[in-house]
């Protein structure tokens, strides 16, 4: 989905990665799968999968109960998920590692290659089940963090929505990062829990939701199958949180194709224009 920020990045990475599979003694094959900029790289090593993320040597410590350790404490077995067997940080000069070891997941991703949906997957009834049992069960889980912050969504709501930010904010348990590309099916598995924590009530199926909009069909199925969370004024906060943090990626240049449709969305919840950005520097 994603490349490295640069060459220099490109060969650091894969070095680190080859000294986690030396010190894990696994061998790895195939092509290498990037994370944004290339912050992570993973690449298939016989039934597991090897992750390595590169952070700066002041986040070196993993927070207790955050990222894909956390979730795997933390979350119950039964949400379909890649489970964790071994990690191995390490600093290195100006960068620090942490490698993860999960289950290889043969199953395809619903869309290799973006966040968004192009085209309908023709998903089984059953899927959409597990999905909606999945989401349950890990809204009951304790999250340690707060994923999506109170100090990002002041600044995010009127920004990128036009609107005031909420004066309260229900939250749940979520994975952060619900979109197509950290979905397989069928079977269902998701992907990608290095985001999970509380997040406002709505933001997953919103998230969801957005990243489906250039096919009517599916964005109406998600409104249907999440109706007890999405149509309550708890959940429109969370979903309006999710279209704003979706219009800040468009602000820098993401998205193109979705971009109206977002700004559609979040118009047709608000009844205000979303404000045009050219640019947006800020971080939750």
């Amino acid at each position: 989905m994603y490349w490295p920020a640069d060459e220099a990045t490109r060969v650091r990475m894969e070095a680190a990665h080859a000294t986690a599979a030396a010190l894990l003694g696994l061998t790895c094959t195939g092509a290498p799968v990037w994370g944004f900029l290339g912050c992570t790289i993973g690449q298939r090593a016989g039934d597991r999968w090897l992750r390595v993320a590169s952070t700066t040597s002041a986040n070196a410590a993993r927070p207790a109960g955050e990222g894909i350790a956390g979730a795997a404490a933390l979350l119950s077995d039964d949400i379909p998920r890649p489970r964790l067997h071994d990690v191995l940080d390490w600093p290195e000069e100006a960068h620090a590692y942490q490698a993860d070891v999960v289950d290889y997941v043969p199953h395809p991703v619903v869309s290799p290659g973006r966040p968004d949906l192009a085209r309908d997957p023709d998903l089984p009834d059953d899927w959409w089940n597990a999905l909606r049992t999945a989401l349950s069960w890990q809204g009951h889980a304790d999250g340690a963090r707060s994923t999506v912050r109170d100090s990002w969504i002041e600044r995010a709501f009127p920004q990128f929505l036009g609107v005031p930010a909420p004066t309260a904010i229900e939250r749940v348990t979520g994975h952060g990062d619900l979109h197509w590309g950290n979905l397989t099916g069928p079977p269902l598995m998701i992907l990608d829990w290095e985001r999970w924590g509380l997040v406002p009530v709505g933001f997953d199926p919103g998230l969801f939701h957005a990243n489906s909009l250039l096919l009517p069909d599916i964005a109406a199925r998600i409104r249907s199958e999440f109706a007890p969370v999405l149509d309550t004024p708890a959940g429109r906060i969370g979903e309006l949180a999710a279209l704003a943090e979706m219009l800040q990626a468009v602000a820098r240049g993401w998205y193109p194709e979705l971009a109206p449709l977002l700004a559609d969305r979040a118009r047709e919840l608000t009844g205000v224009e979303p404000p045009v950005l050219a640019a947006a520097e800020f971080a939750k």
